[in-house]
């Protein structure tokens, strides 16, 4: 079987959307299906180099649609070259691309005198893209006015014509129904997603992390790992963290308390105007300042010794559809502490991986109390249950699986 991979960019800066896209073709691959992407990235960026996997580059294309008309033209000539395609994100032009190309080749094959062909199936893979919170959002009021016209003119006939949409998990499937209609998918497949299992531990990846995160020491630590950014909640984990730092910071003597849990926040956006906001609640709070580390993004070595080295990894989100993150701290035995808006949560409850809260205030100032609250003995055992809840839902190999079950028995 050769899939084809639509995207808009493959930039792993991007987050998400392309690291699932390497995992999903790499699990694909090692059951021995043929992987291709197209995407709208410059052909001369340096990260292509770097894939096992052939990408037809046909960018730059700098416009907020992504807009080029080389990839429908591309998609036109080359479309049936391909068993399955696969769309994954929404509202950007390439989805919209494979669908005019589909329908010219349609109008191509009914024309008198024309050879017929077979085309590929396609399918959408949302990536929460139709998550109801980008509708409700306060600061998205403009872009859900956008999304809903975009959606009447162009989206609901991507998504209604597509032969299947596919989804990480139920959560993803039952709110992508809400926040939009005409939605009349002729199929909707839960194929899950799989990560890779982490490299071994070693004293390597501890001094990389360490290196890129000066003041931390040998002190103990809570681990962020995304975007810095309002949607993950990085504002909420700062004040409850304050708030829980201001109950902790002392003994009950009065004594400055020397085994507090730090906070390691990592990863792009600092620079942001929300990232700068971050970092200046940070800067004029003493006690947040020497307890607060922005490392930045990690990569490689130093990613793996700060997931390695945390006692415990935290995401408050307001909207995660997977969470590529939290898996990969279960895959290093790490208890997890979210919100109920990471839409794997229910998985993570079951296998008692982690701790649930709300994603306000409230909400996580609890998971940080109720965490520091367990007792070593039930904390160990909350690290054994999160390597047992990734064996169990989200290995590359049972995710790819899943993936090229759903894609063989749609097309019986």
């Amino acid at each position: 079987m050769k899939i084809l991979h639509v995207v808009d960019q493959m930039d792993p800066k991007r987050g998400g959307v392309c690291q699932a896209i390497r995992t999903i073709i790499k699990g694909a691959s090692l059951l021995g299906e043929s992987n291709e992407v197209v995407s709208l990235d410059d052909p001369k960026s340096d990260f292509l180099s770097g894939d096992s996997f052939k990408t037809h580059a046909l960018g730059p294309a700098d416009n907020p649609w992504s807009y080029s008309k080389d990839i429908k033209a591309w998609l036109i000539s080359n479309l049936l070259n391909y068993d399955k395609v696969i769309i994954h994100g929404l509202w950007q032009f390439p989805s919209y691309a494979v669908y005019l190309a589909k329908r010219d080749l349609m109008k191509n094959d009914n024309s008198e005198g024309s050879k017929p062909y077979k085309l590929p199936q396609i399918y959408v893979m949302p990536h929460g893209m139709l998550d109801p919170y980008f509708q409700r959002a306060a600061s998205r009021k403009l872009k859900a006015v956008r999304n809903t016209l975009y959606w009447k003119i162009i989206e609901n006939k991507i998504i209604n014509t597509a032969d299947a949409l596919l989804f990480t998990c139920d959560e993803e499937k039952n709110l992508a129904r809400q926040p939009f209609s005409p939605y009349r998918p002729p199929k909707e497949l839960v194929i899950g997603l799989g990560v890779e299992r982490p490299p071994d531990e070693t004293v390597e990846m501890q001094k990389a992390f360490q290196s890129k995160c000066a003041g931390l020491n040998e002190s103990k630590y809570i681990l962020f790992i995304s975007r810095i950014h309002e949607k993950k909640g990085v504002d909420l984990l700062i004040q409850a963290y304050s708030n829980w730092l201001d109950e902790h910071s002392t003994d009950s003597d009065g004594n400055k308390n020397t085994t507090i849990l730090k906070l390691v926040i990592a990863g792009p956006g600092i620079e942001t105007d929300y990232g700068k906001k971050i970092e200046s609640e940070v800067e004029g709070n003493n006690n947040l300042k020497n307890n607060v580390l922005f490392p930045g993004m990690l990569v490689a070595d130093a990613k793996w010794g700060a997931f390695y080295g945390c006692e415990a990894f935290i995401l408050p989100s307001h909207q995660e559809n997977f969470g590529i993150a939290v898996v990969e701290a279960l895959a290093c035995g790490k208890p997890v502490l979210i919100s109920d808006q990471v839409n794997i949560w229910r998985e993570i409850e079951d296998g008692k991986a982690g701790i649930i809260g709300s994603d306000t205030l409230k909400g996580t100032l609890k998971i940080i109390e109720k965490w520091n609250d367990l007792s070593k003995e039930n904390q160990e055992n909350m690290a054994i249950n999160a390597k047992l809840t990734f064996n169990n839902h989200f290995t590359i190999n049972s995710a790819a699986a899943r993936l090229v079950e759903a894609l063989n028995e749609n097309s019986l």
